[in-house]
């Protein structure tokens, strides 16, 4: 018996390490979106993990930032993105389109209708039929490179179009070689002078003739143009259901180094073999993290919150012809040594998606930050939101919680005393953009908040996140056994938070110069002293300090009230600082949840804090209840902007039942997880499993924990926990278990409990 099953468990560990989870994976949820609502503002990324190109269906103008939208009937390109959010946009974009009998190259004459019903969605591979051409397009990408199968109808007409699109571009075509070269100058800000996308496209088919866009006109006798916009049609004779093959690269260095990305990442690998190739790397991606006893759709929302984890921060690093890792710098221009990543906005993803890779990536954490180093070298500044270069975005100086996250966490591998020299940089000077450096820092470093009434935007927000963000610098420079006056500055900075805490109203408020508060106050008057939320959100931002807040409130007793309030408020709002309902205010409106507003990141991490107030069973319930309601397995499965993978981080963590309150303290706070078995596989070769059998849409509570077989009542995990390797025991109950997790020494971490 005891051999049988052995058999059993060695084939189950076989099926497990070979499994299709990429099958799962749904690059469709999110893309039912537009600029009034959110149900994720994605688009279906046709990419490798963390790719330099990423490749999507068109369906809207070139340059809106809603490229691919689900409701949309016509499609008019396949293009070559690099967009991190439509309100970023994007930068050095072109694309690849294809008719039949209609010499056209104008995007809106040339689009075909097409349905969903004839579209094949993988995170590997894209299939679509357009119909007003009779033909098939297919995608296929690898990191820097793709290749395309377009299958033609029987006619002598058969055109394929080259789109280098608006804002300067180049084409030349070679047509004994077969190819097309050019490079795409379109950005959204954030570039140097010199920035081109370069390309190379290389067909197997004859060129029968070659038209040359430009500015608005075709012509048959050139070869080559540079201008505001420019592009190719190429004319083949194509028999019926022949297929055209593509091969194309692009580089932002140069066009040799195209060329060798194209020879490097494709080389003479068939359309099959790179397709094969690229689903067996998001195998091997999915597979860190196998979880079972969930429904379908189910796998099918977590695997797809997954993949979005893994898009970004994008790549922007080259391999030269000697295997050197190189970039082209979105900061100075230059072509220099070493790793360089972008299309990241730390705001968003400081919260769960740079947790995750400490966690499961620390190699690719550690180049990321090497990354950190190039980019304060080549522009005297730390991104806290690049796309490709530093854009004016968002607040906060939030490139200190992942830099330190990091460090204290144990990854190694690049230059930290000169990101604490960044670091320190930004506690004492605004940057060259509100969102680089520290904006009202001479405020808040003189005062210890940002006054409401010196005309700086979203000040109370700011002096939140700064406070925290000292937080974090503190416990590294304690780490890096820095001066004890330096230590002793940021500690005090670290409590910056109660500076706009009006204990009469029990919320977080702005405060004019002289240390009155702002009056009148409406806790939910959005943006004004807050960024993209109201008093309702920012309140519970003091990541650091639950309990230094639950003693501003008066006590865990008035903190759980003041927590159970924002569920059952009124959905009340005021815009009159935006002058209009922005999308945030109406996802928060429609999801009937109170003030609680899931689709913008402040608020994340709230229904986690019970665990700080002895009541962890009203968090387990809360996180099951946000998965299940604003996750779904659909195009508008997502419930507000996705962010770079943010929203879809929190739910990779909370599906797996903990989440990480405060990167930077080493610890998870526990929730409930949404599947009966979770196992992780970490890159040192130790697994950690979190094991619920008797989990179910009922049973959502934790009655009781073991961990590595000891009874284990704390709510919360240690970094070391999980990364040495063990498991972690639930038994799941449909009753809450009210005398678990209650004691002082069960809660998370808090600073005001450092001794």
């Amino acid at each position: 018996m005891k051999k049988i099953a052995l058999f059993v468990l060695l084939a189950f560990n076989a099926f497990s390490q070979n499994a299709d989870l990429a099958k799962y994976i749904n690059p469709l949820i999110g893309t039912d979106s537009d600029f009034s609502l959110s149900n994720g503002n994605t688009y279906p990324a046709i990419a490798l993990p963390w790719g330099m190109n990423f490749w999507s269906p068109q369906t809207n103008k070139m340059g809106d930032g809603w490229a691919y939208q689900y409701a949309a009937k016509k499609i008019r390109g396949f293009k070559q993105t690099h967009q991190p959010s439509p309100w970023i946009n994007d930068y050095g974009a072109f694309s690849i389109f294809a008719t039949t009998e209609k010499l056209v190259f104008d995007e809106n004459k040339r689009e075909s209708w097409y349905s969903h019903k004839a579209e094949v969605v993988q995170a590997h591979y894209y299939k679509v039929y357009l119909s007003d051409y009779n033909m098939t397009v297919e995608i296929t990408p690898t990191e820097r490179a793709a290749r395309f199968r377009i299958t033609y109808p029987e006619t002598e007409k058969a055109y394929l179009i080259v789109d280098a699109f608006f804002k300067n571009s180049h084409i030349k075509v070679y047509p004994e070689e077969r190819k097309i070269v050019g490079y795409s100058c379109n950005n959204s800000g954030g570039v140097p002078e010199n920035f081109k996308n370069y390309f190379v496209i290389y067909a197997d088919k004859a060129f029968e003739q070659v038209y040359i866009a430009k500015d608005g006109s075709l012509d048959i006798k050139l070869l080559e143009a540079t201008g505001k916009h420019v592009g190719s049609v190429i004319q083949f004779k194509t028999k019926a259901n022949e297929a055209v093959n593509l091969k194309i690269a692009s580089s932002f260095i140069s066009p040799e180094q195209a060329e060798l990305n194209l020879q490097r990442e494709i080389g003479n690998k068939t359309f099959g073999q790179i397709a094969t190739e690229g689903r067996a790397t998001w195998n091997k991606m999915m597979s860190r993290i196998a979880a079972e006893g969930g429904s379908e759709a189910e796998k099918g929302t977590f695997y797809t919150a997954l993949y979005r984890t893994m898009l970004f921060p994008r790549k922007f690093y080259e391999l030269d012809k000697n295997n050197k890792v190189m970039h082209y710098s979105p900061y100075n221009g230059q072509v220099l040594p070493g790793y360089m990543f972008t299309d990241n906005g730390f705001w968003d993803t400081f919260r769960a998606v740079f947790p995750f890779f400490t966690l499961m990536f620390p190699e690719l954490n550690s180049q990321i930050m090497e990354g950190l180093v190039n980019t304060y070298k080549e522009s005297g500044w730390l991104p806290e939101w690049a796309s490709p270069g530093h854009r004016d975005c968002m607040v906060g100086s939030n490139s200190a919680s992942i830099i330190a996250d990091s460090y204290l966490k144990g990854i190694r591998g690049y230059d930290i005393n000169t990101l604490y020299e960044a670091m320190l940089k930004n506690t004492q000077n605004a940057g060259p953009l509100t969102s680089v450096g520290r904006y009202g820092v001479e405020y808040y470093n003189g005062k210890g908040y940002i006054p409401y009434d010196v005309k700086i935007n979203e000040n109370t927000a700011r002096t939140l996140e700064y406070s925290y963000d000292d937080f974090t610098l503190w416990k590294l420079s304690k780490a890096l056994n820095r001066p004890k006056a330096e230590q002793d500055t940021l500690y005090k900075r670290a409590h910056y938070y109660k500076n706009v805490f009006d204990p009469s109203v029990n919320f977080v408020r702005g405060r004019n110069s002289d240390g009155s508060f702002q009056s009148p106050f409406r806790p939910d008057k959005w943006g004004d002293a807050f960024t993209e939320g109201c008093s309702w959100h920012w309140t519970w931002c003091v990541f650091h300090d639950i309990k230094g807040l639950q003693n501003l409130m008066g006590g865990k007793q008035n903190f759980v009230g003041k927590m159970d309030s924002v569920f059952t408020a009124a959905p009340t709002f005021d815009y009159s600082y935006y002058g209009q309902q922005i999308h945030e205010i109406t996802e928060m409106l429609v999801m009937n949840m109170g003030q609680y507003a899931h689709g913008n990141q402040p608020i994340q991490h709230m229904p986690y804090l019970y665990n700080y107030a002895g009541q962890p069973w009203k968090t387990q319930k809360l996180v099951r209840n946000i998965m299940d309601k604003l996750y779904k397995n659909a195009p508008d499965g997502l419930c507000g902007d996705e962010d770079n993978g943010q929203t879809s981080a929190w739910y990779v963590f909370s599906a797996l039942g903990f989440y990480p309150v405060c990167p930077g303290s080493n610890q998870y706070v526990l929730g409930s997880p949404l599947f009966k078995k979770a196992t992780l596989t970490l890159e040192n070769g130790k697994k950690f499993t979190i094991n619920a059998p008797t989990n179910s849409t009922e049973h959502v509570y934790v009655n009781d924990a073991k961990l590595n077989a000891q009874s284990y009542s704390k709510n919360f995990l240690n970094h070391e926990d999980i990364t040495k390797g063990g498991v972690l025991d639930l038994k799941m109950s449909n009753k809450p278990n009210e005398t678990r997790g209650t004691k002082e020494s069960d809660f998370p971490y808090s600073m005001s409990n450092e001794k």
